[in-house]
């Protein structure tokens, strides 16, 4: 509710600004470097020497300032390897973001003395599962990883930290696939909230054979949603994007409300492309030519329905919309 309020006084105070174009959350990636080799992720495909650079932590902060987000996604890579990410966690924190750390949580409980994280209703970590234990393993081709991602839930859990889940669907995911991983997150291991997503085509991807289309993500997300599952779990989504995900509404893309900022800087257009970087987020907000972007303008557009694109969509229509904000407070 608090994380709710806050955001509706910043939308309210870009709107009483005359800005056009602002933040809602930023996608930051201090490290490209993971321990595991996903499939359906290109990020490890980055050259070596890339792989073994780290953001300083005050060029994150620098940036986190500059742009004026109210939220930070600290993703990767796996930002457990970034040797400060604790430090840049609490300096996020202090300056009172609300911070998701995301993580395969791997290494989480064997590394965990090395870090000074501090519950805080600021920070939550925000970790990785798309499946139950078979399909998760197979998705991260490593095996055991479901099993220690679980502990290191609980692990959390019990140190008094916020904890949600990240869950990533796939051609080969069935609706009860999700049903049956949504309901194990929300009423076996109770994490405080849970975000799903389709699975975009990264180009440098290994697996190109399983992302999913427009029609089959509608079709997947509205049989998974039928008999009033998505009222029931606790979805991190406002309402209007899981309406998107069934194909009962449609939308524009909005790239620039959840941009990506790297150790390459801030990434035109979306995390998901890679066409070129501004150094600032004026200068990403100025100077991408945004009326190139979504479907029926690019064709790598064509099947994305990911939310650092729809998302920020749907928040603004519901803010835009007495009735679609009741419908977010009640959930339905």
């Amino acid at each position: 509710m608090r994380q709710s309020l806050r955001m509706a006084r910043y939308l309210a105070t870009q709107r009483l600004r005359g800005r056009e174009k602002f933040p809602l959350l930023v996608e930051l990636e201090p490290l490209f470097a993971c321990n595991l080799a996903c499939a359906g992720c290109g990020k490890i495909q980055h050259p070596a020497d890339e792989l073994r650079r780290r953001m300083p932590v005050e060029q994150a902060l620098a940036a986190m300032d500059e742009c004026g987000t109210p939220m930070v996604s600290i993703a990767g890579g796996e930002p457990l390897m970034h040797p400060q990410i604790d430090t840049l966690v609490n300096e996020l924190v202090r300056r009172k973001k609300y911070v998701f750390l995301c993580t395969n949580a791997v290494l989480l409980r064997k590394w965990w003395d090395r870090f000074s994280f501090v519950p805080s209703r600021f920070f939550a970590f925000a970790v990785h599962i798309d499946g139950l234990r078979e399909r998760h393993d197979e998705s991260v081709c490593a095996d055991g990883v479901f099993d220690e991602a679980v502990a290191a839930v609980r692990f959390l859990q019990d140190k008094g930290f916020r904890v949600t889940t990240n869950t990533t669907f796939f051609t080969n995911d069935t609706p009860q696939n999700v049903i049956d991983v949504l309901n194990f997150l929300n009423d076996d291991l109770r994490v405080d909230q849970m975000m799903i997503s389709p699975a975009y085509a990264y180009e440098k991807a290994p697996d190109q054979d399983h992302f999913l289309g427009v029609t089959q993500t509608r079709e997947l997300f509205r049989k998974a949603f039928a008999g009033g599952n998505r009222r029931r779990w606790r979805l991190n989504h406002s309402p209007l994007f899981l309406d998107f995900l069934e194909g009962r509404r449609d939308f524009s893309c909005t790239a620039w409300g959840i941009p990506s900022y790297s150790l390459y800087g801030w990434q035109r257009p979306c995390y998901l492309m890679a066409d070129g970087y501004a150094a600032t987020y004026r200068e990403l907000v100025e100077e991408t030519d945004w009326e190139r972007y979504g479907r029926g303008r690019d064709d790598r557009c064509a099947n994305c329905m990911a939310h650092c694109g729809y998302e920020p969509t749907a928040v603004l229509a519901t803010m835009s919309s007495l009735r679609e904000s009741l419908r977010a407070v009640t959930g339905r």
